[in-house]
């Protein structure tokens, strides 16, 4: 199984160089403590409701008492209110635990208040999104944070009422498991309305026809002295007229009417300080259906009403009514946020909002969350204003600040943000790419901003930075220095230069700030000339523009090279880059010249160069024992000992160093063998470059269980004389990322690995090794012997690093950029530094590209949709411009069979990026009446097999069109109807030199029909991915996309337009750690200990993200699968909702996240005995998949396996059949004939024709089973021996059923026929074979596993405390946020 939504925790890790938690573990333990004071309960006094008790933290402020009671059904429509104890009225903002005589059991009265008209204004609102409670057209057009979930529409809201609900003892029979044709097995339907089924509770109950503002407002000077705040004008259900007057004792009625104005309350009046009370009194209807509609909103799972930190959007959405709101009109037209009344003075200063979280105190846990608290909070305001910013400037709603200019040259301010258009403006970027390079910048800019903002180094300030895609344009949106506006930038520059290095400052304090980033990002300090050709100190690159405000804060801007340039994309002429690199045919010429390297690449480049580093220094000390001792034999002649070894030339391959294979210790060779003689049996005498021998990509995953796909065993003796390859010594880093502590463990002076438990047992010296760089690093090296000196020093060379006495490798990113000069005295440094970029080009190409691969392989990464295959290349440092490179590495591979779905996702994701490429600038030239017809006739020509033709809009539009020059310029405005030329054969030649030109992959097609045939695509899917990339909402229904006689979409179809929105995530640091320690613990098999760090994470996570957020969802996960493992059925079930509740509205009701959690979930179902609602769960989350990826997939088999098992379990055999059928097929496929996965499924199907007492069939599926145990597992194996049981039980069934039969033939009716036993399976059989296939084992522990457990225990806790963190102890590093437990065996 992936890890899932867990993907975006490691990010954190890898950015948190810092490493805020140095205490380590324990301090953390009691830093919590203070956290969780006790709770306690009191009393609220309502009016007109009897007390009722409410359970309150000391921590929490009285303002959150105010929220939970305008969220319970009985007091829900009080909003201007005071809460007082003893007559003291209590302070908003104060915490509880800071008020005198507040304790267990007191009584707070809630009293109503006058109203203001900001307290007026917010009671409507608030009344307003009562009315709206349950109404889900808010989620579908993506505002104020709602999503959609649909959860509750598979459970019929039984989850975790087992216990309550009298089962009738029949269940079984009461269940229709039929599912709907389209999800069989087999089937080609693939519709789209069953993406979101109706959900009963959202038809709106009506409680009011008409609820707006009334057009008599404001009151004048007159009726404001009698206390009129403002009037509202509302039509009831009876269709009764009303006008009322919001006054500061309330709401009543007045005389008023449409066209008269008379202010006096109505007789009777019905003055109300709730507008519910006062329309109840009013209109019967509305008192009725609002009663009823509150207790539906409050019966709702929270997580189905909670605002997502982030706005997720819908890419379908049903024909909504609209109806009239008179608050949505207003926000409309006004900067307003979210609840802004809350702040004075309306619009917010973002910067020092941003900054000023940035400066809070972080030195204890709970100052900690609160700094993080605070930090996310405003970065997911600001990206939210920042999203509405953007829009209102490509729709024009905002004027430039200067209108003069060209409109691509306009830059924009509104809200206190700051947004330019993402062209080349003033050929700024003329040298690097012009347009192009200006559309990479600021998504380079931004990981930029996103680095620092991880390392967060006191005193050094980043701008709130925020990318939006919208209509084509990208804009880019900022926070304002203090007083930039002001000055010319040339006066404001005090670091860095604003001509990419022409002319260069250097400030000594920038430098200071600067050089705390320099260790956890690898900035190099170095020199460069300036215009006067004098020297000046950096340690960024030239563009990074230091800047101080004001407010006497540090600001870097414009980070667009924080990281090494990526030579395989940046041909420099002169240069020659590795020969692994030109194998590939690199260097590629690029759009653009600011195509970077990605910061995981860096950190698992540096992590793959120290571990060649702890290699060769051991190697060096090995020799010198040896020589020691004394001249063996086995050293071959040419043998140098330690001192004399030549450094290792920098031209060496960065690939088959780490990943080369080990072999035992005599043999022990190391694919740098061009430098280092090292001991090897075999002789010698000349050995070849390795560069020349390295990586083959021929001879990568020929078998099953492989290392590292680059190493293929080239060492210096021939492959074939290379014993058995250890697959541990592969490191993990490679795969799941590099590890927190290594940024910092390196400046400790402890350097860290992943590899530390294995490696040392299998490289003799290593131990020696890493003790001396350990205490070179601590004192200067002074007290070591010079021989020892050297080993460190030559191994400091051969690797590149930028110390001598230490493991240390950082990049000068102004290598090869343009324009920028290095003084002559460092040229000797340049030139290492241009090797260190062609070798980390190289390590992209030979290291990451083929371990991905070998994980798809191997089925530790499991892409199912395009944002998943993104996620697992970055997650490797791949950038995705090297997409073609991987698809023909997959191509060329032996196995590619098994690699099918991830070829089939890469062509699906490579097609649909070059069709947004082309529909970007294709919208640019649609003006925006035209809009809806120029999408739908773009995703015909992408989609549709009718040749499809244009419709322009209608002509009363036409000749609004000529009078429409006078008005407002809209950027790309104009008579623009080029893009009704566009054809569906010249779309897709299109795509097809975008995708050669762009990723360097010829794609054979020329129209939809055809790719689909030839890549086995399907068309919803391709539908799915271009419309999330481009942010295109259509209408949900059955689109015929193979009609030769009419299009597939009508501009009717297209609904809306989203923008697409990049921005940062910040972090919760503590949380994660502790998440990461729980993790750890439990697979170290403490399951208790780990789930109670991991309870610890969730508080910690909610404390700092709220409740919503994808990485509390994966802490549910992991919580979820403990509880289960753990026996708690029923905790297991309530976590597991939560998480798919989650997962839908934070990441998508269909992302492949979302359908993991849906199986999760159905397997806790069935464990709780709700066997309808585990099938409802399991069809869900198959019709999903094939909505995203088609039924070809490995995961469809395991999703099948569990559908098959579920109904061999409620008797439906046939069907059943059908599922495991079919999940034996694709096991076979993608896991090889030989796999015990296979066996398995043969078994599976063996049991459900037995039960159809089809003994024949049953017999020849489990010996097929068998066969394979008994060849991988040995006859002894206890699995084989399970099989072999299984198969003579059978065959004792079968040849009783032929004697019962014969005797039937024989005697007619009267024979004596004995009973058969026919087998329907027990529930606890099928709970059993569920848990295994979902890689559960419930292991039973003899006396002697108990005993050899705690030897194991304490040898794990000696190695703790000797001052390894448990992070490095982890089976497959913490960061592999997989749920594996010792006991999730999951079955290969």
């Amino acid at each position: 199984m992936n890890g899932g939504g867990a993907h975006n925790l490691s990010e954190e890790s890898k950015q948190d160089g810092a490493g805020d938690t140095d205490g380590g573990e324990d301090s953390n333990e009691q830093e919590v403590i203070v956290i969780q004071d006790t709770g306690f309960t009191v009393k609220i006094q309502a009016p007109g409701t009897e007390p009722f008790d409410l359970q309150v933290s000391p921590q929490e402020m009285v303002q959150e008492i105010h929220q939970v009671l305008m969220d319970r059904e009985d007091t829900c429509h009080r909003t201007c209110f005071s809460l007082q104890l003893d007559s003291n009225v209590l302070d908003n903002f104060a915490e509880l635990k800071s008020i005198e005589g507040l304790q267990e059991g007191s009584l707070l009265k809630v009293v109503e208040e006058p109203y203001t008209v900001r307290e007026a204004r917010i009671h409507v609102r608030h009344i307003r999104d009562l009315l709206k409670g349950l109404d889900p057209s808010d989620a579908y057009n993506g505002v104020d944070c709602n999503s959609l979930s649909f959860l509750s529409v598979f459970t019929d809201g039984d989850l975790g009422d087992s216990g309550k609900r009298k089962k009738k003892g029949s269940e079984l029979e009461q269940i229709d498991c039929t599912p709907p044709e389209h999800i069989l097995p087999g089937s080609k339907e693939r519709p789209l309305l069953p993406l979101q089924p109706q959900n009963k509770d959202w038809k709106p109950m009506q409680c009011l026809k008409v609820l707006t503002m009334s057009g008599w407002n404001p009151p004048p000077g007159n009726r404001k002295m009698h206390g009129d705040l403002m009037y509202l004008y509302m039509v009831t259900v009876e269709e009764r007229h009303i006008s009322i007057t919001a006054s500061t004792r309330g709401f009543y009625l007045n005389q008023s009417t449409t066209y008269t104005f008379n202010p006096k309350p109505a007789n009777p009046s019905f003055l109300s300080h709730s507008l519910v009370e006062l329309l109840s009194q009013i209109s019967p209807a509305f008192k009725k259906n609002f009663t009823a509609l509150q207790k539906k909103r409050v019966q709702r799972h929270p997580f189905e009403r909670i605002a997502t930190p982030f706005q997720v959007y819908s890419w379908t959405a049903p024909q909504v009514d609209h109806t009239m709101d008179c608050v949505r009109a207003e926000d409309a037209y006004t900067s307003r946020l979210g609840y802004e009344e809350h702040i004075p003075g309306q619009t917010r200063d973002w910067n020092e909002e941003l900054q000023t979280t940035r400066e809070l105190a972080r030195k204890n846990l709970p100052d900690r969350l609160l700094r993080e608290r605070a930090i996310f909070k405003v970065h997911s305001d600001f990206a939210a204003a920042a999203t509405r910013g953007s829009m209102a400037v490509i729709d024009g709603n905002v004027m430039a600040i200067n209108p003069g200019e060209e409109t691509r040259m306009q830059m924009f301010i509104w809200n206190n943000i700051f947004f330019s258009l993402g062209f080349d403006v003033r050929d700024h970027y003329r040298e690097l790419g012009g347009d192009a390079a200006a559309h990479a910048a600021p998504t380079n800019d931004l990981n930029g901003v996103r680095a620092y903002g991880a390392v967060d180094v006191e005193g050094l300030y980043t701008l709130g930075t925020v990318v939006v895609d919208y209509r084509g344009y990208r804009v880019t949106a900022q926070s304002i220095i203090p007083g930039i506006l002001e000055r010319e930038q040339e006066q404001s520059v005090i670091y860095g230069s604003i001509d990419f290095g022409k002319t260069v400052v250097s400030h000594g304090k920038y430098l200071e700030l600067l050089e705390k980033t320099s260790r956890p990002l690898k900035v190099q300090r170095h020199n460069v000339l300036n215009e006067k050709d004098e020297s000046m100190e950096l340690c960024s690159s030239v563009e990074c523009k230091g800047i101080i405000g004001n407010d006497g804060r540090h600001y870097i801007l414009d980070l667009l090279r924080t990281f090494p340039p990526d030579l395989n994309f940046l041909p420099v002429e002169g240069e020659e880059l590795s020969p692994e690199s030109v194998r590939q045919g690199f260097p590629r010429q690029h759009r653009h010249r600011l195509a970077c390297l990605r910061q995981e690449l860096i950190e698992a480049f540096v992590e793959h160069r120290y571990l060649l580093f702890m290699k060769m220094a051991a190697l060096q000390l090995m020799q010198q024992k040896a020589n020691k001792e004394s001249k063996l034999a086995t050293l071959t002649e040419n043998s140098i000992p330690g001192a004399a070894v030549p450094a290792l030339p920098s031209t060496e391959t960065p690939d088959a160093s780490a990943e080369s294979s080990e072999t035992s210790t005599e043999t022990l060779t190391d694919a740098n063998s061009d430098a280092v003689q090292t001991e090897t049996t075999s002789t010698s005498d000349a050995p070849q470059p390795a560069a020349t021998e390295a990586t083959t990509t021929e001879a990568a995953p020929k078998t099953e269980p492989m290392t590292e796909t680059d190493s293929s065993a080239t060492t210096t003796t021939n492959a074939s004389q290379a014993t058995p390859i250890e697959d541990n010594v592969v490191p993990t880093v490679t795969t799941n990322g590099p590890l927190v502590p290594f940024a910092t463990a390196i400046q400790n002076g402890e350097c860290e690995s992943p590899l530390e438990g294995k490696a040392e047992d299998i490289i003799p010296g290593l131990a020696q090794a890493k003790e001396l760089a350990e205490s070179l690093a601590a004192e200067d090296g002074s007290g070591i012997d010079p021989k020892s000196r050297e080993v460190v020093l030559n191994a400091c060379k051969a690797v590149g690093s930028i110390s001598n006495t230490s493991f240390d490798i950082r990049f000068n990113p102004d290598i090869f950029s343009p324009g920028v000069r290095f003084p002559e005295d460092s040229a000797d440094d340049i030139q290492k530094q241009k090797q260190l970029l062609k070798d980390a080009g190289a390590f992209m190409v030979s290291c990451q590209i083929p371990s991905l691969v070998k994980d798809c392989l191997d089925h530790s990464a499991l892409p199912m949709d395009g944002a998943t295959l993104t996620e697992a290349l970055h997650q490797r440092g791949i950038n995705v411009r090297y997409l073609g490179n991987v698809l023909a590495f997959v191509d060329q591979t032996p196995a590619k069979a098994q690699l099918e779905h991830f070829y089939r996702i890469g062509i699906s994701e490579l097609i649909t990026r070059c069709a947004k490429h082309i529909f970007k600038t294709y919208l640019q030239g649609v003006e925006l009446s035209a809009l809806s017809a120029a999408v739908s006739h773009f995703l015909n020509c992408f989609l549709s097999s009718f040749d499809a033709v244009a419709h322009l809009p209608a002509d009363e539009l036409v000749s609004r069109r000529k009078n429409r020059k006078r008005r407002n310029r809209v950027p790309g405005g104009g008579d623009n109807t080029a893009w009704a030329c566009l054809t569906p054969s010249e779309l897709w030649k299109n795509i097809v030199s975008e995708a050669q030109s762009y990723y360097h992959f010829t794609l054979h097609c020329e129209n939809a029909d055809q790719v689909v045939e030839k890549y086995g695509l399907q068309k919803i899917t391709l539908l799915r991915e271009i419309s999330i990339k481009a942010g295109i909402q259509i209408l949900i229904k059955e689109y015929n996309f193979d009609s030769r006689h009419k299009p597939a979409f009508t501009e009717e179809d297209i609904l809306n337009i989203f923008p697409v929105v990049k921005h940062v995530n910040p972090k919760a640091s503590d949380a994660f750690h502790f998440f990461q320690s729980g993790q750890a613990k439990v697979q170290q098999g403490y399951l208790k200990e780990g789930c109670e760090l991991i309870n610890e994470a969730l508080n910690l996570f909610n404390n700092v993200y709220g409740a919503m957020h994808v990485e509390i969802c994966a802490c549910l996960r992991l919580l979820a699968r403990l509880n289960y493992i753990m026996g708690d059925h029923h905790e297991a079930l309530s976590n597991q909702q939560k998480a798919v509740l989650m997962s839908e509205r934070v990441l998508g009701v269909e992302h492949p996240n979302t359908i993991q959690e849906y199986m999760h979930l159905a397997l806790y179902c069935f464990a709780n005995g709700q066997l309808s609602t585990a099938l409802k769960l399991l069809y869900r989350a198959r019709y999903l998949m094939l909505m995203v990826c088609g039924e070809d997939h490995p995961e469809m088999a395991l999703l099948d396996s569990n559908i098959g098992l579920v109904l061999h379990g409620v008797m439906e055999y046939d069907l059943s059949l059908r599922f495991l059928e079919n999940s034996l097929a694709i096991n076979s496929k993608y896991h090889g004939p030989r796999s015990l996965k296979v066996a398995l499924s043969h078994h599976l199907v063996a049991r459900v024709y037995e039960s159809k007492a089809e003994f024949r069939s049953a017999l020849q599926q489990e010996k097929e089973g068998y066969t394979i145990y008994k060849n991988q597992l040995g006859e002894a194996h206890e699995k084989t021996k399970e099989s072999s049981e299984y198969l003579k039980y059978l065959t004792q069934q079968a040849v009783a059923l032929q004697r019962t039969m014969n005797e039937i033939y024989k005697n007619g009716s009267n024979a004596s026929i004995m009973p058969l036993k026919f087998t329907a399976p027990s529930m606890a059989s099928v709970l059993e074979q569920l848990n295994i296939i979902n890689g559960i084992i419930f292991i039973p522990l003899s006396q002697k596993d108990l005993e050899n457990l705690k030897a194991e225990v304490q040898r794990r806790q000696q190695l703790q405390e000797s001052g390894k963190s448990v992070e490095d102890l982890t089976v497959d590093g913490p960061l592999e946020l997989e749920d594996k437990i010792p006991m999730d065996v999951n079955v290969n």
